[in-house]
Formats: structure tokens, sequence, C-alpha cells
């Protein structure tokens, strides 16, 4: 039985401190494996995950965090993931479970356009805390502005 193993590889896109992580693969002829190594795929310290379903027609986010990483990954399905830095605002397109998208603190962040089925599974470094979120995107452009 032949192996294809694709390797992990890191993008850096015109969004501040956001990348897009093509995680590992093995591809033979009982499926596709996708792997997400937490200590070299994350990079941070994972303390919670969620997952998103049954979203067909919702937007999610819409929000940043002061503190918080994300790592976003649709596992199945796919959907479409914005990140906005304050000045540089892109949209990636989630369809696989071997690509992820690092969102760091301080990146305003929307999901949405999901699939049918779709699953989107989102790795956070901390536990929930309600006073890390920013939700009025005003606030968010002064805040990042003074991060500038």
């Amino acid at each position: 039985m032949a192996l294809e193993v694709l390797e992990f590889s890191t993008i850096l896109t015109a969004v501040r401190g956001v990348t897009l992580h093509r995680l590992p693969e093995v591809c033979d002829s009982r499926g596709l494996l996708s792997i997400c190594e937490l200590n070299r795929s994350v990079p941070f310290e994972v303390r919670r995950y969620f997952v998103v379903s049954a979203a067909v027609g919702a937007t999610r986010g819409t929000h940043a965090h002061r503190n918080l990483h994300q790592f976003l990954s649709c596992i199945h399905g796919q959907c479409n993931a914005i990140a906005d830095d304050g000045e540089t605002r892109r949209e990636f397109v989630l369809n696989s479970p071997s690509v992820g998208l690092y969102l760091p603190p301080m990146t305003w962040g929307t999901q949405y356009r999901f699939s049918p089925g779709a699953v989107l599974l989102a790795l956070a470094s901390d536990e929930f805390d309600e006073a890390d979120y920013i939700c009025e995107y005003s606030e968010f452009l002064e805040l990042a502005k003074r991060l500038r």
C-alpha cells in the first residue's frame, strides 16, 4: 500500500499576525488522515476547544479578543473566515481538516457561509472569559490603532 504524506507548512498572510497552516496529511487506499500535533502545529498552548455546527445561514464570531489566541479548522464541509487587524482584512475559505487559520489576539474574526453539515473546530488558548471579548467594531478599531 503506497502512502503519500503531505508535510506541515505555514503561510504568512497580509493580516498582522494571522497565518494559514497546512497540516500534515497521510493519504492511502484507506482514506485521508489529517494530523494536528498541538505542540507543533498550533502556535500556542491549547486550553479549550469548541465546535460550531448546524450553522447554515449563520454568522459566527464578529468579535476580537484582547488576549485569546484561536486556531480554526473546518473539519467537515466548508466555511469562510474573515480576519481583520484594523487596517487589513482578508477572507479565507476553510474547506479541509488539513487547513488551519491562526487568529492572534486583537484580530477581528468572522465566520460565515457554512455549508450544510459543516463542522468548524476552534482551539483556544484559554478558558472562556467574557471580559476578553471586544464586540463593538468601533472599539476594536480604536484599540487596534493604539497598538500600532
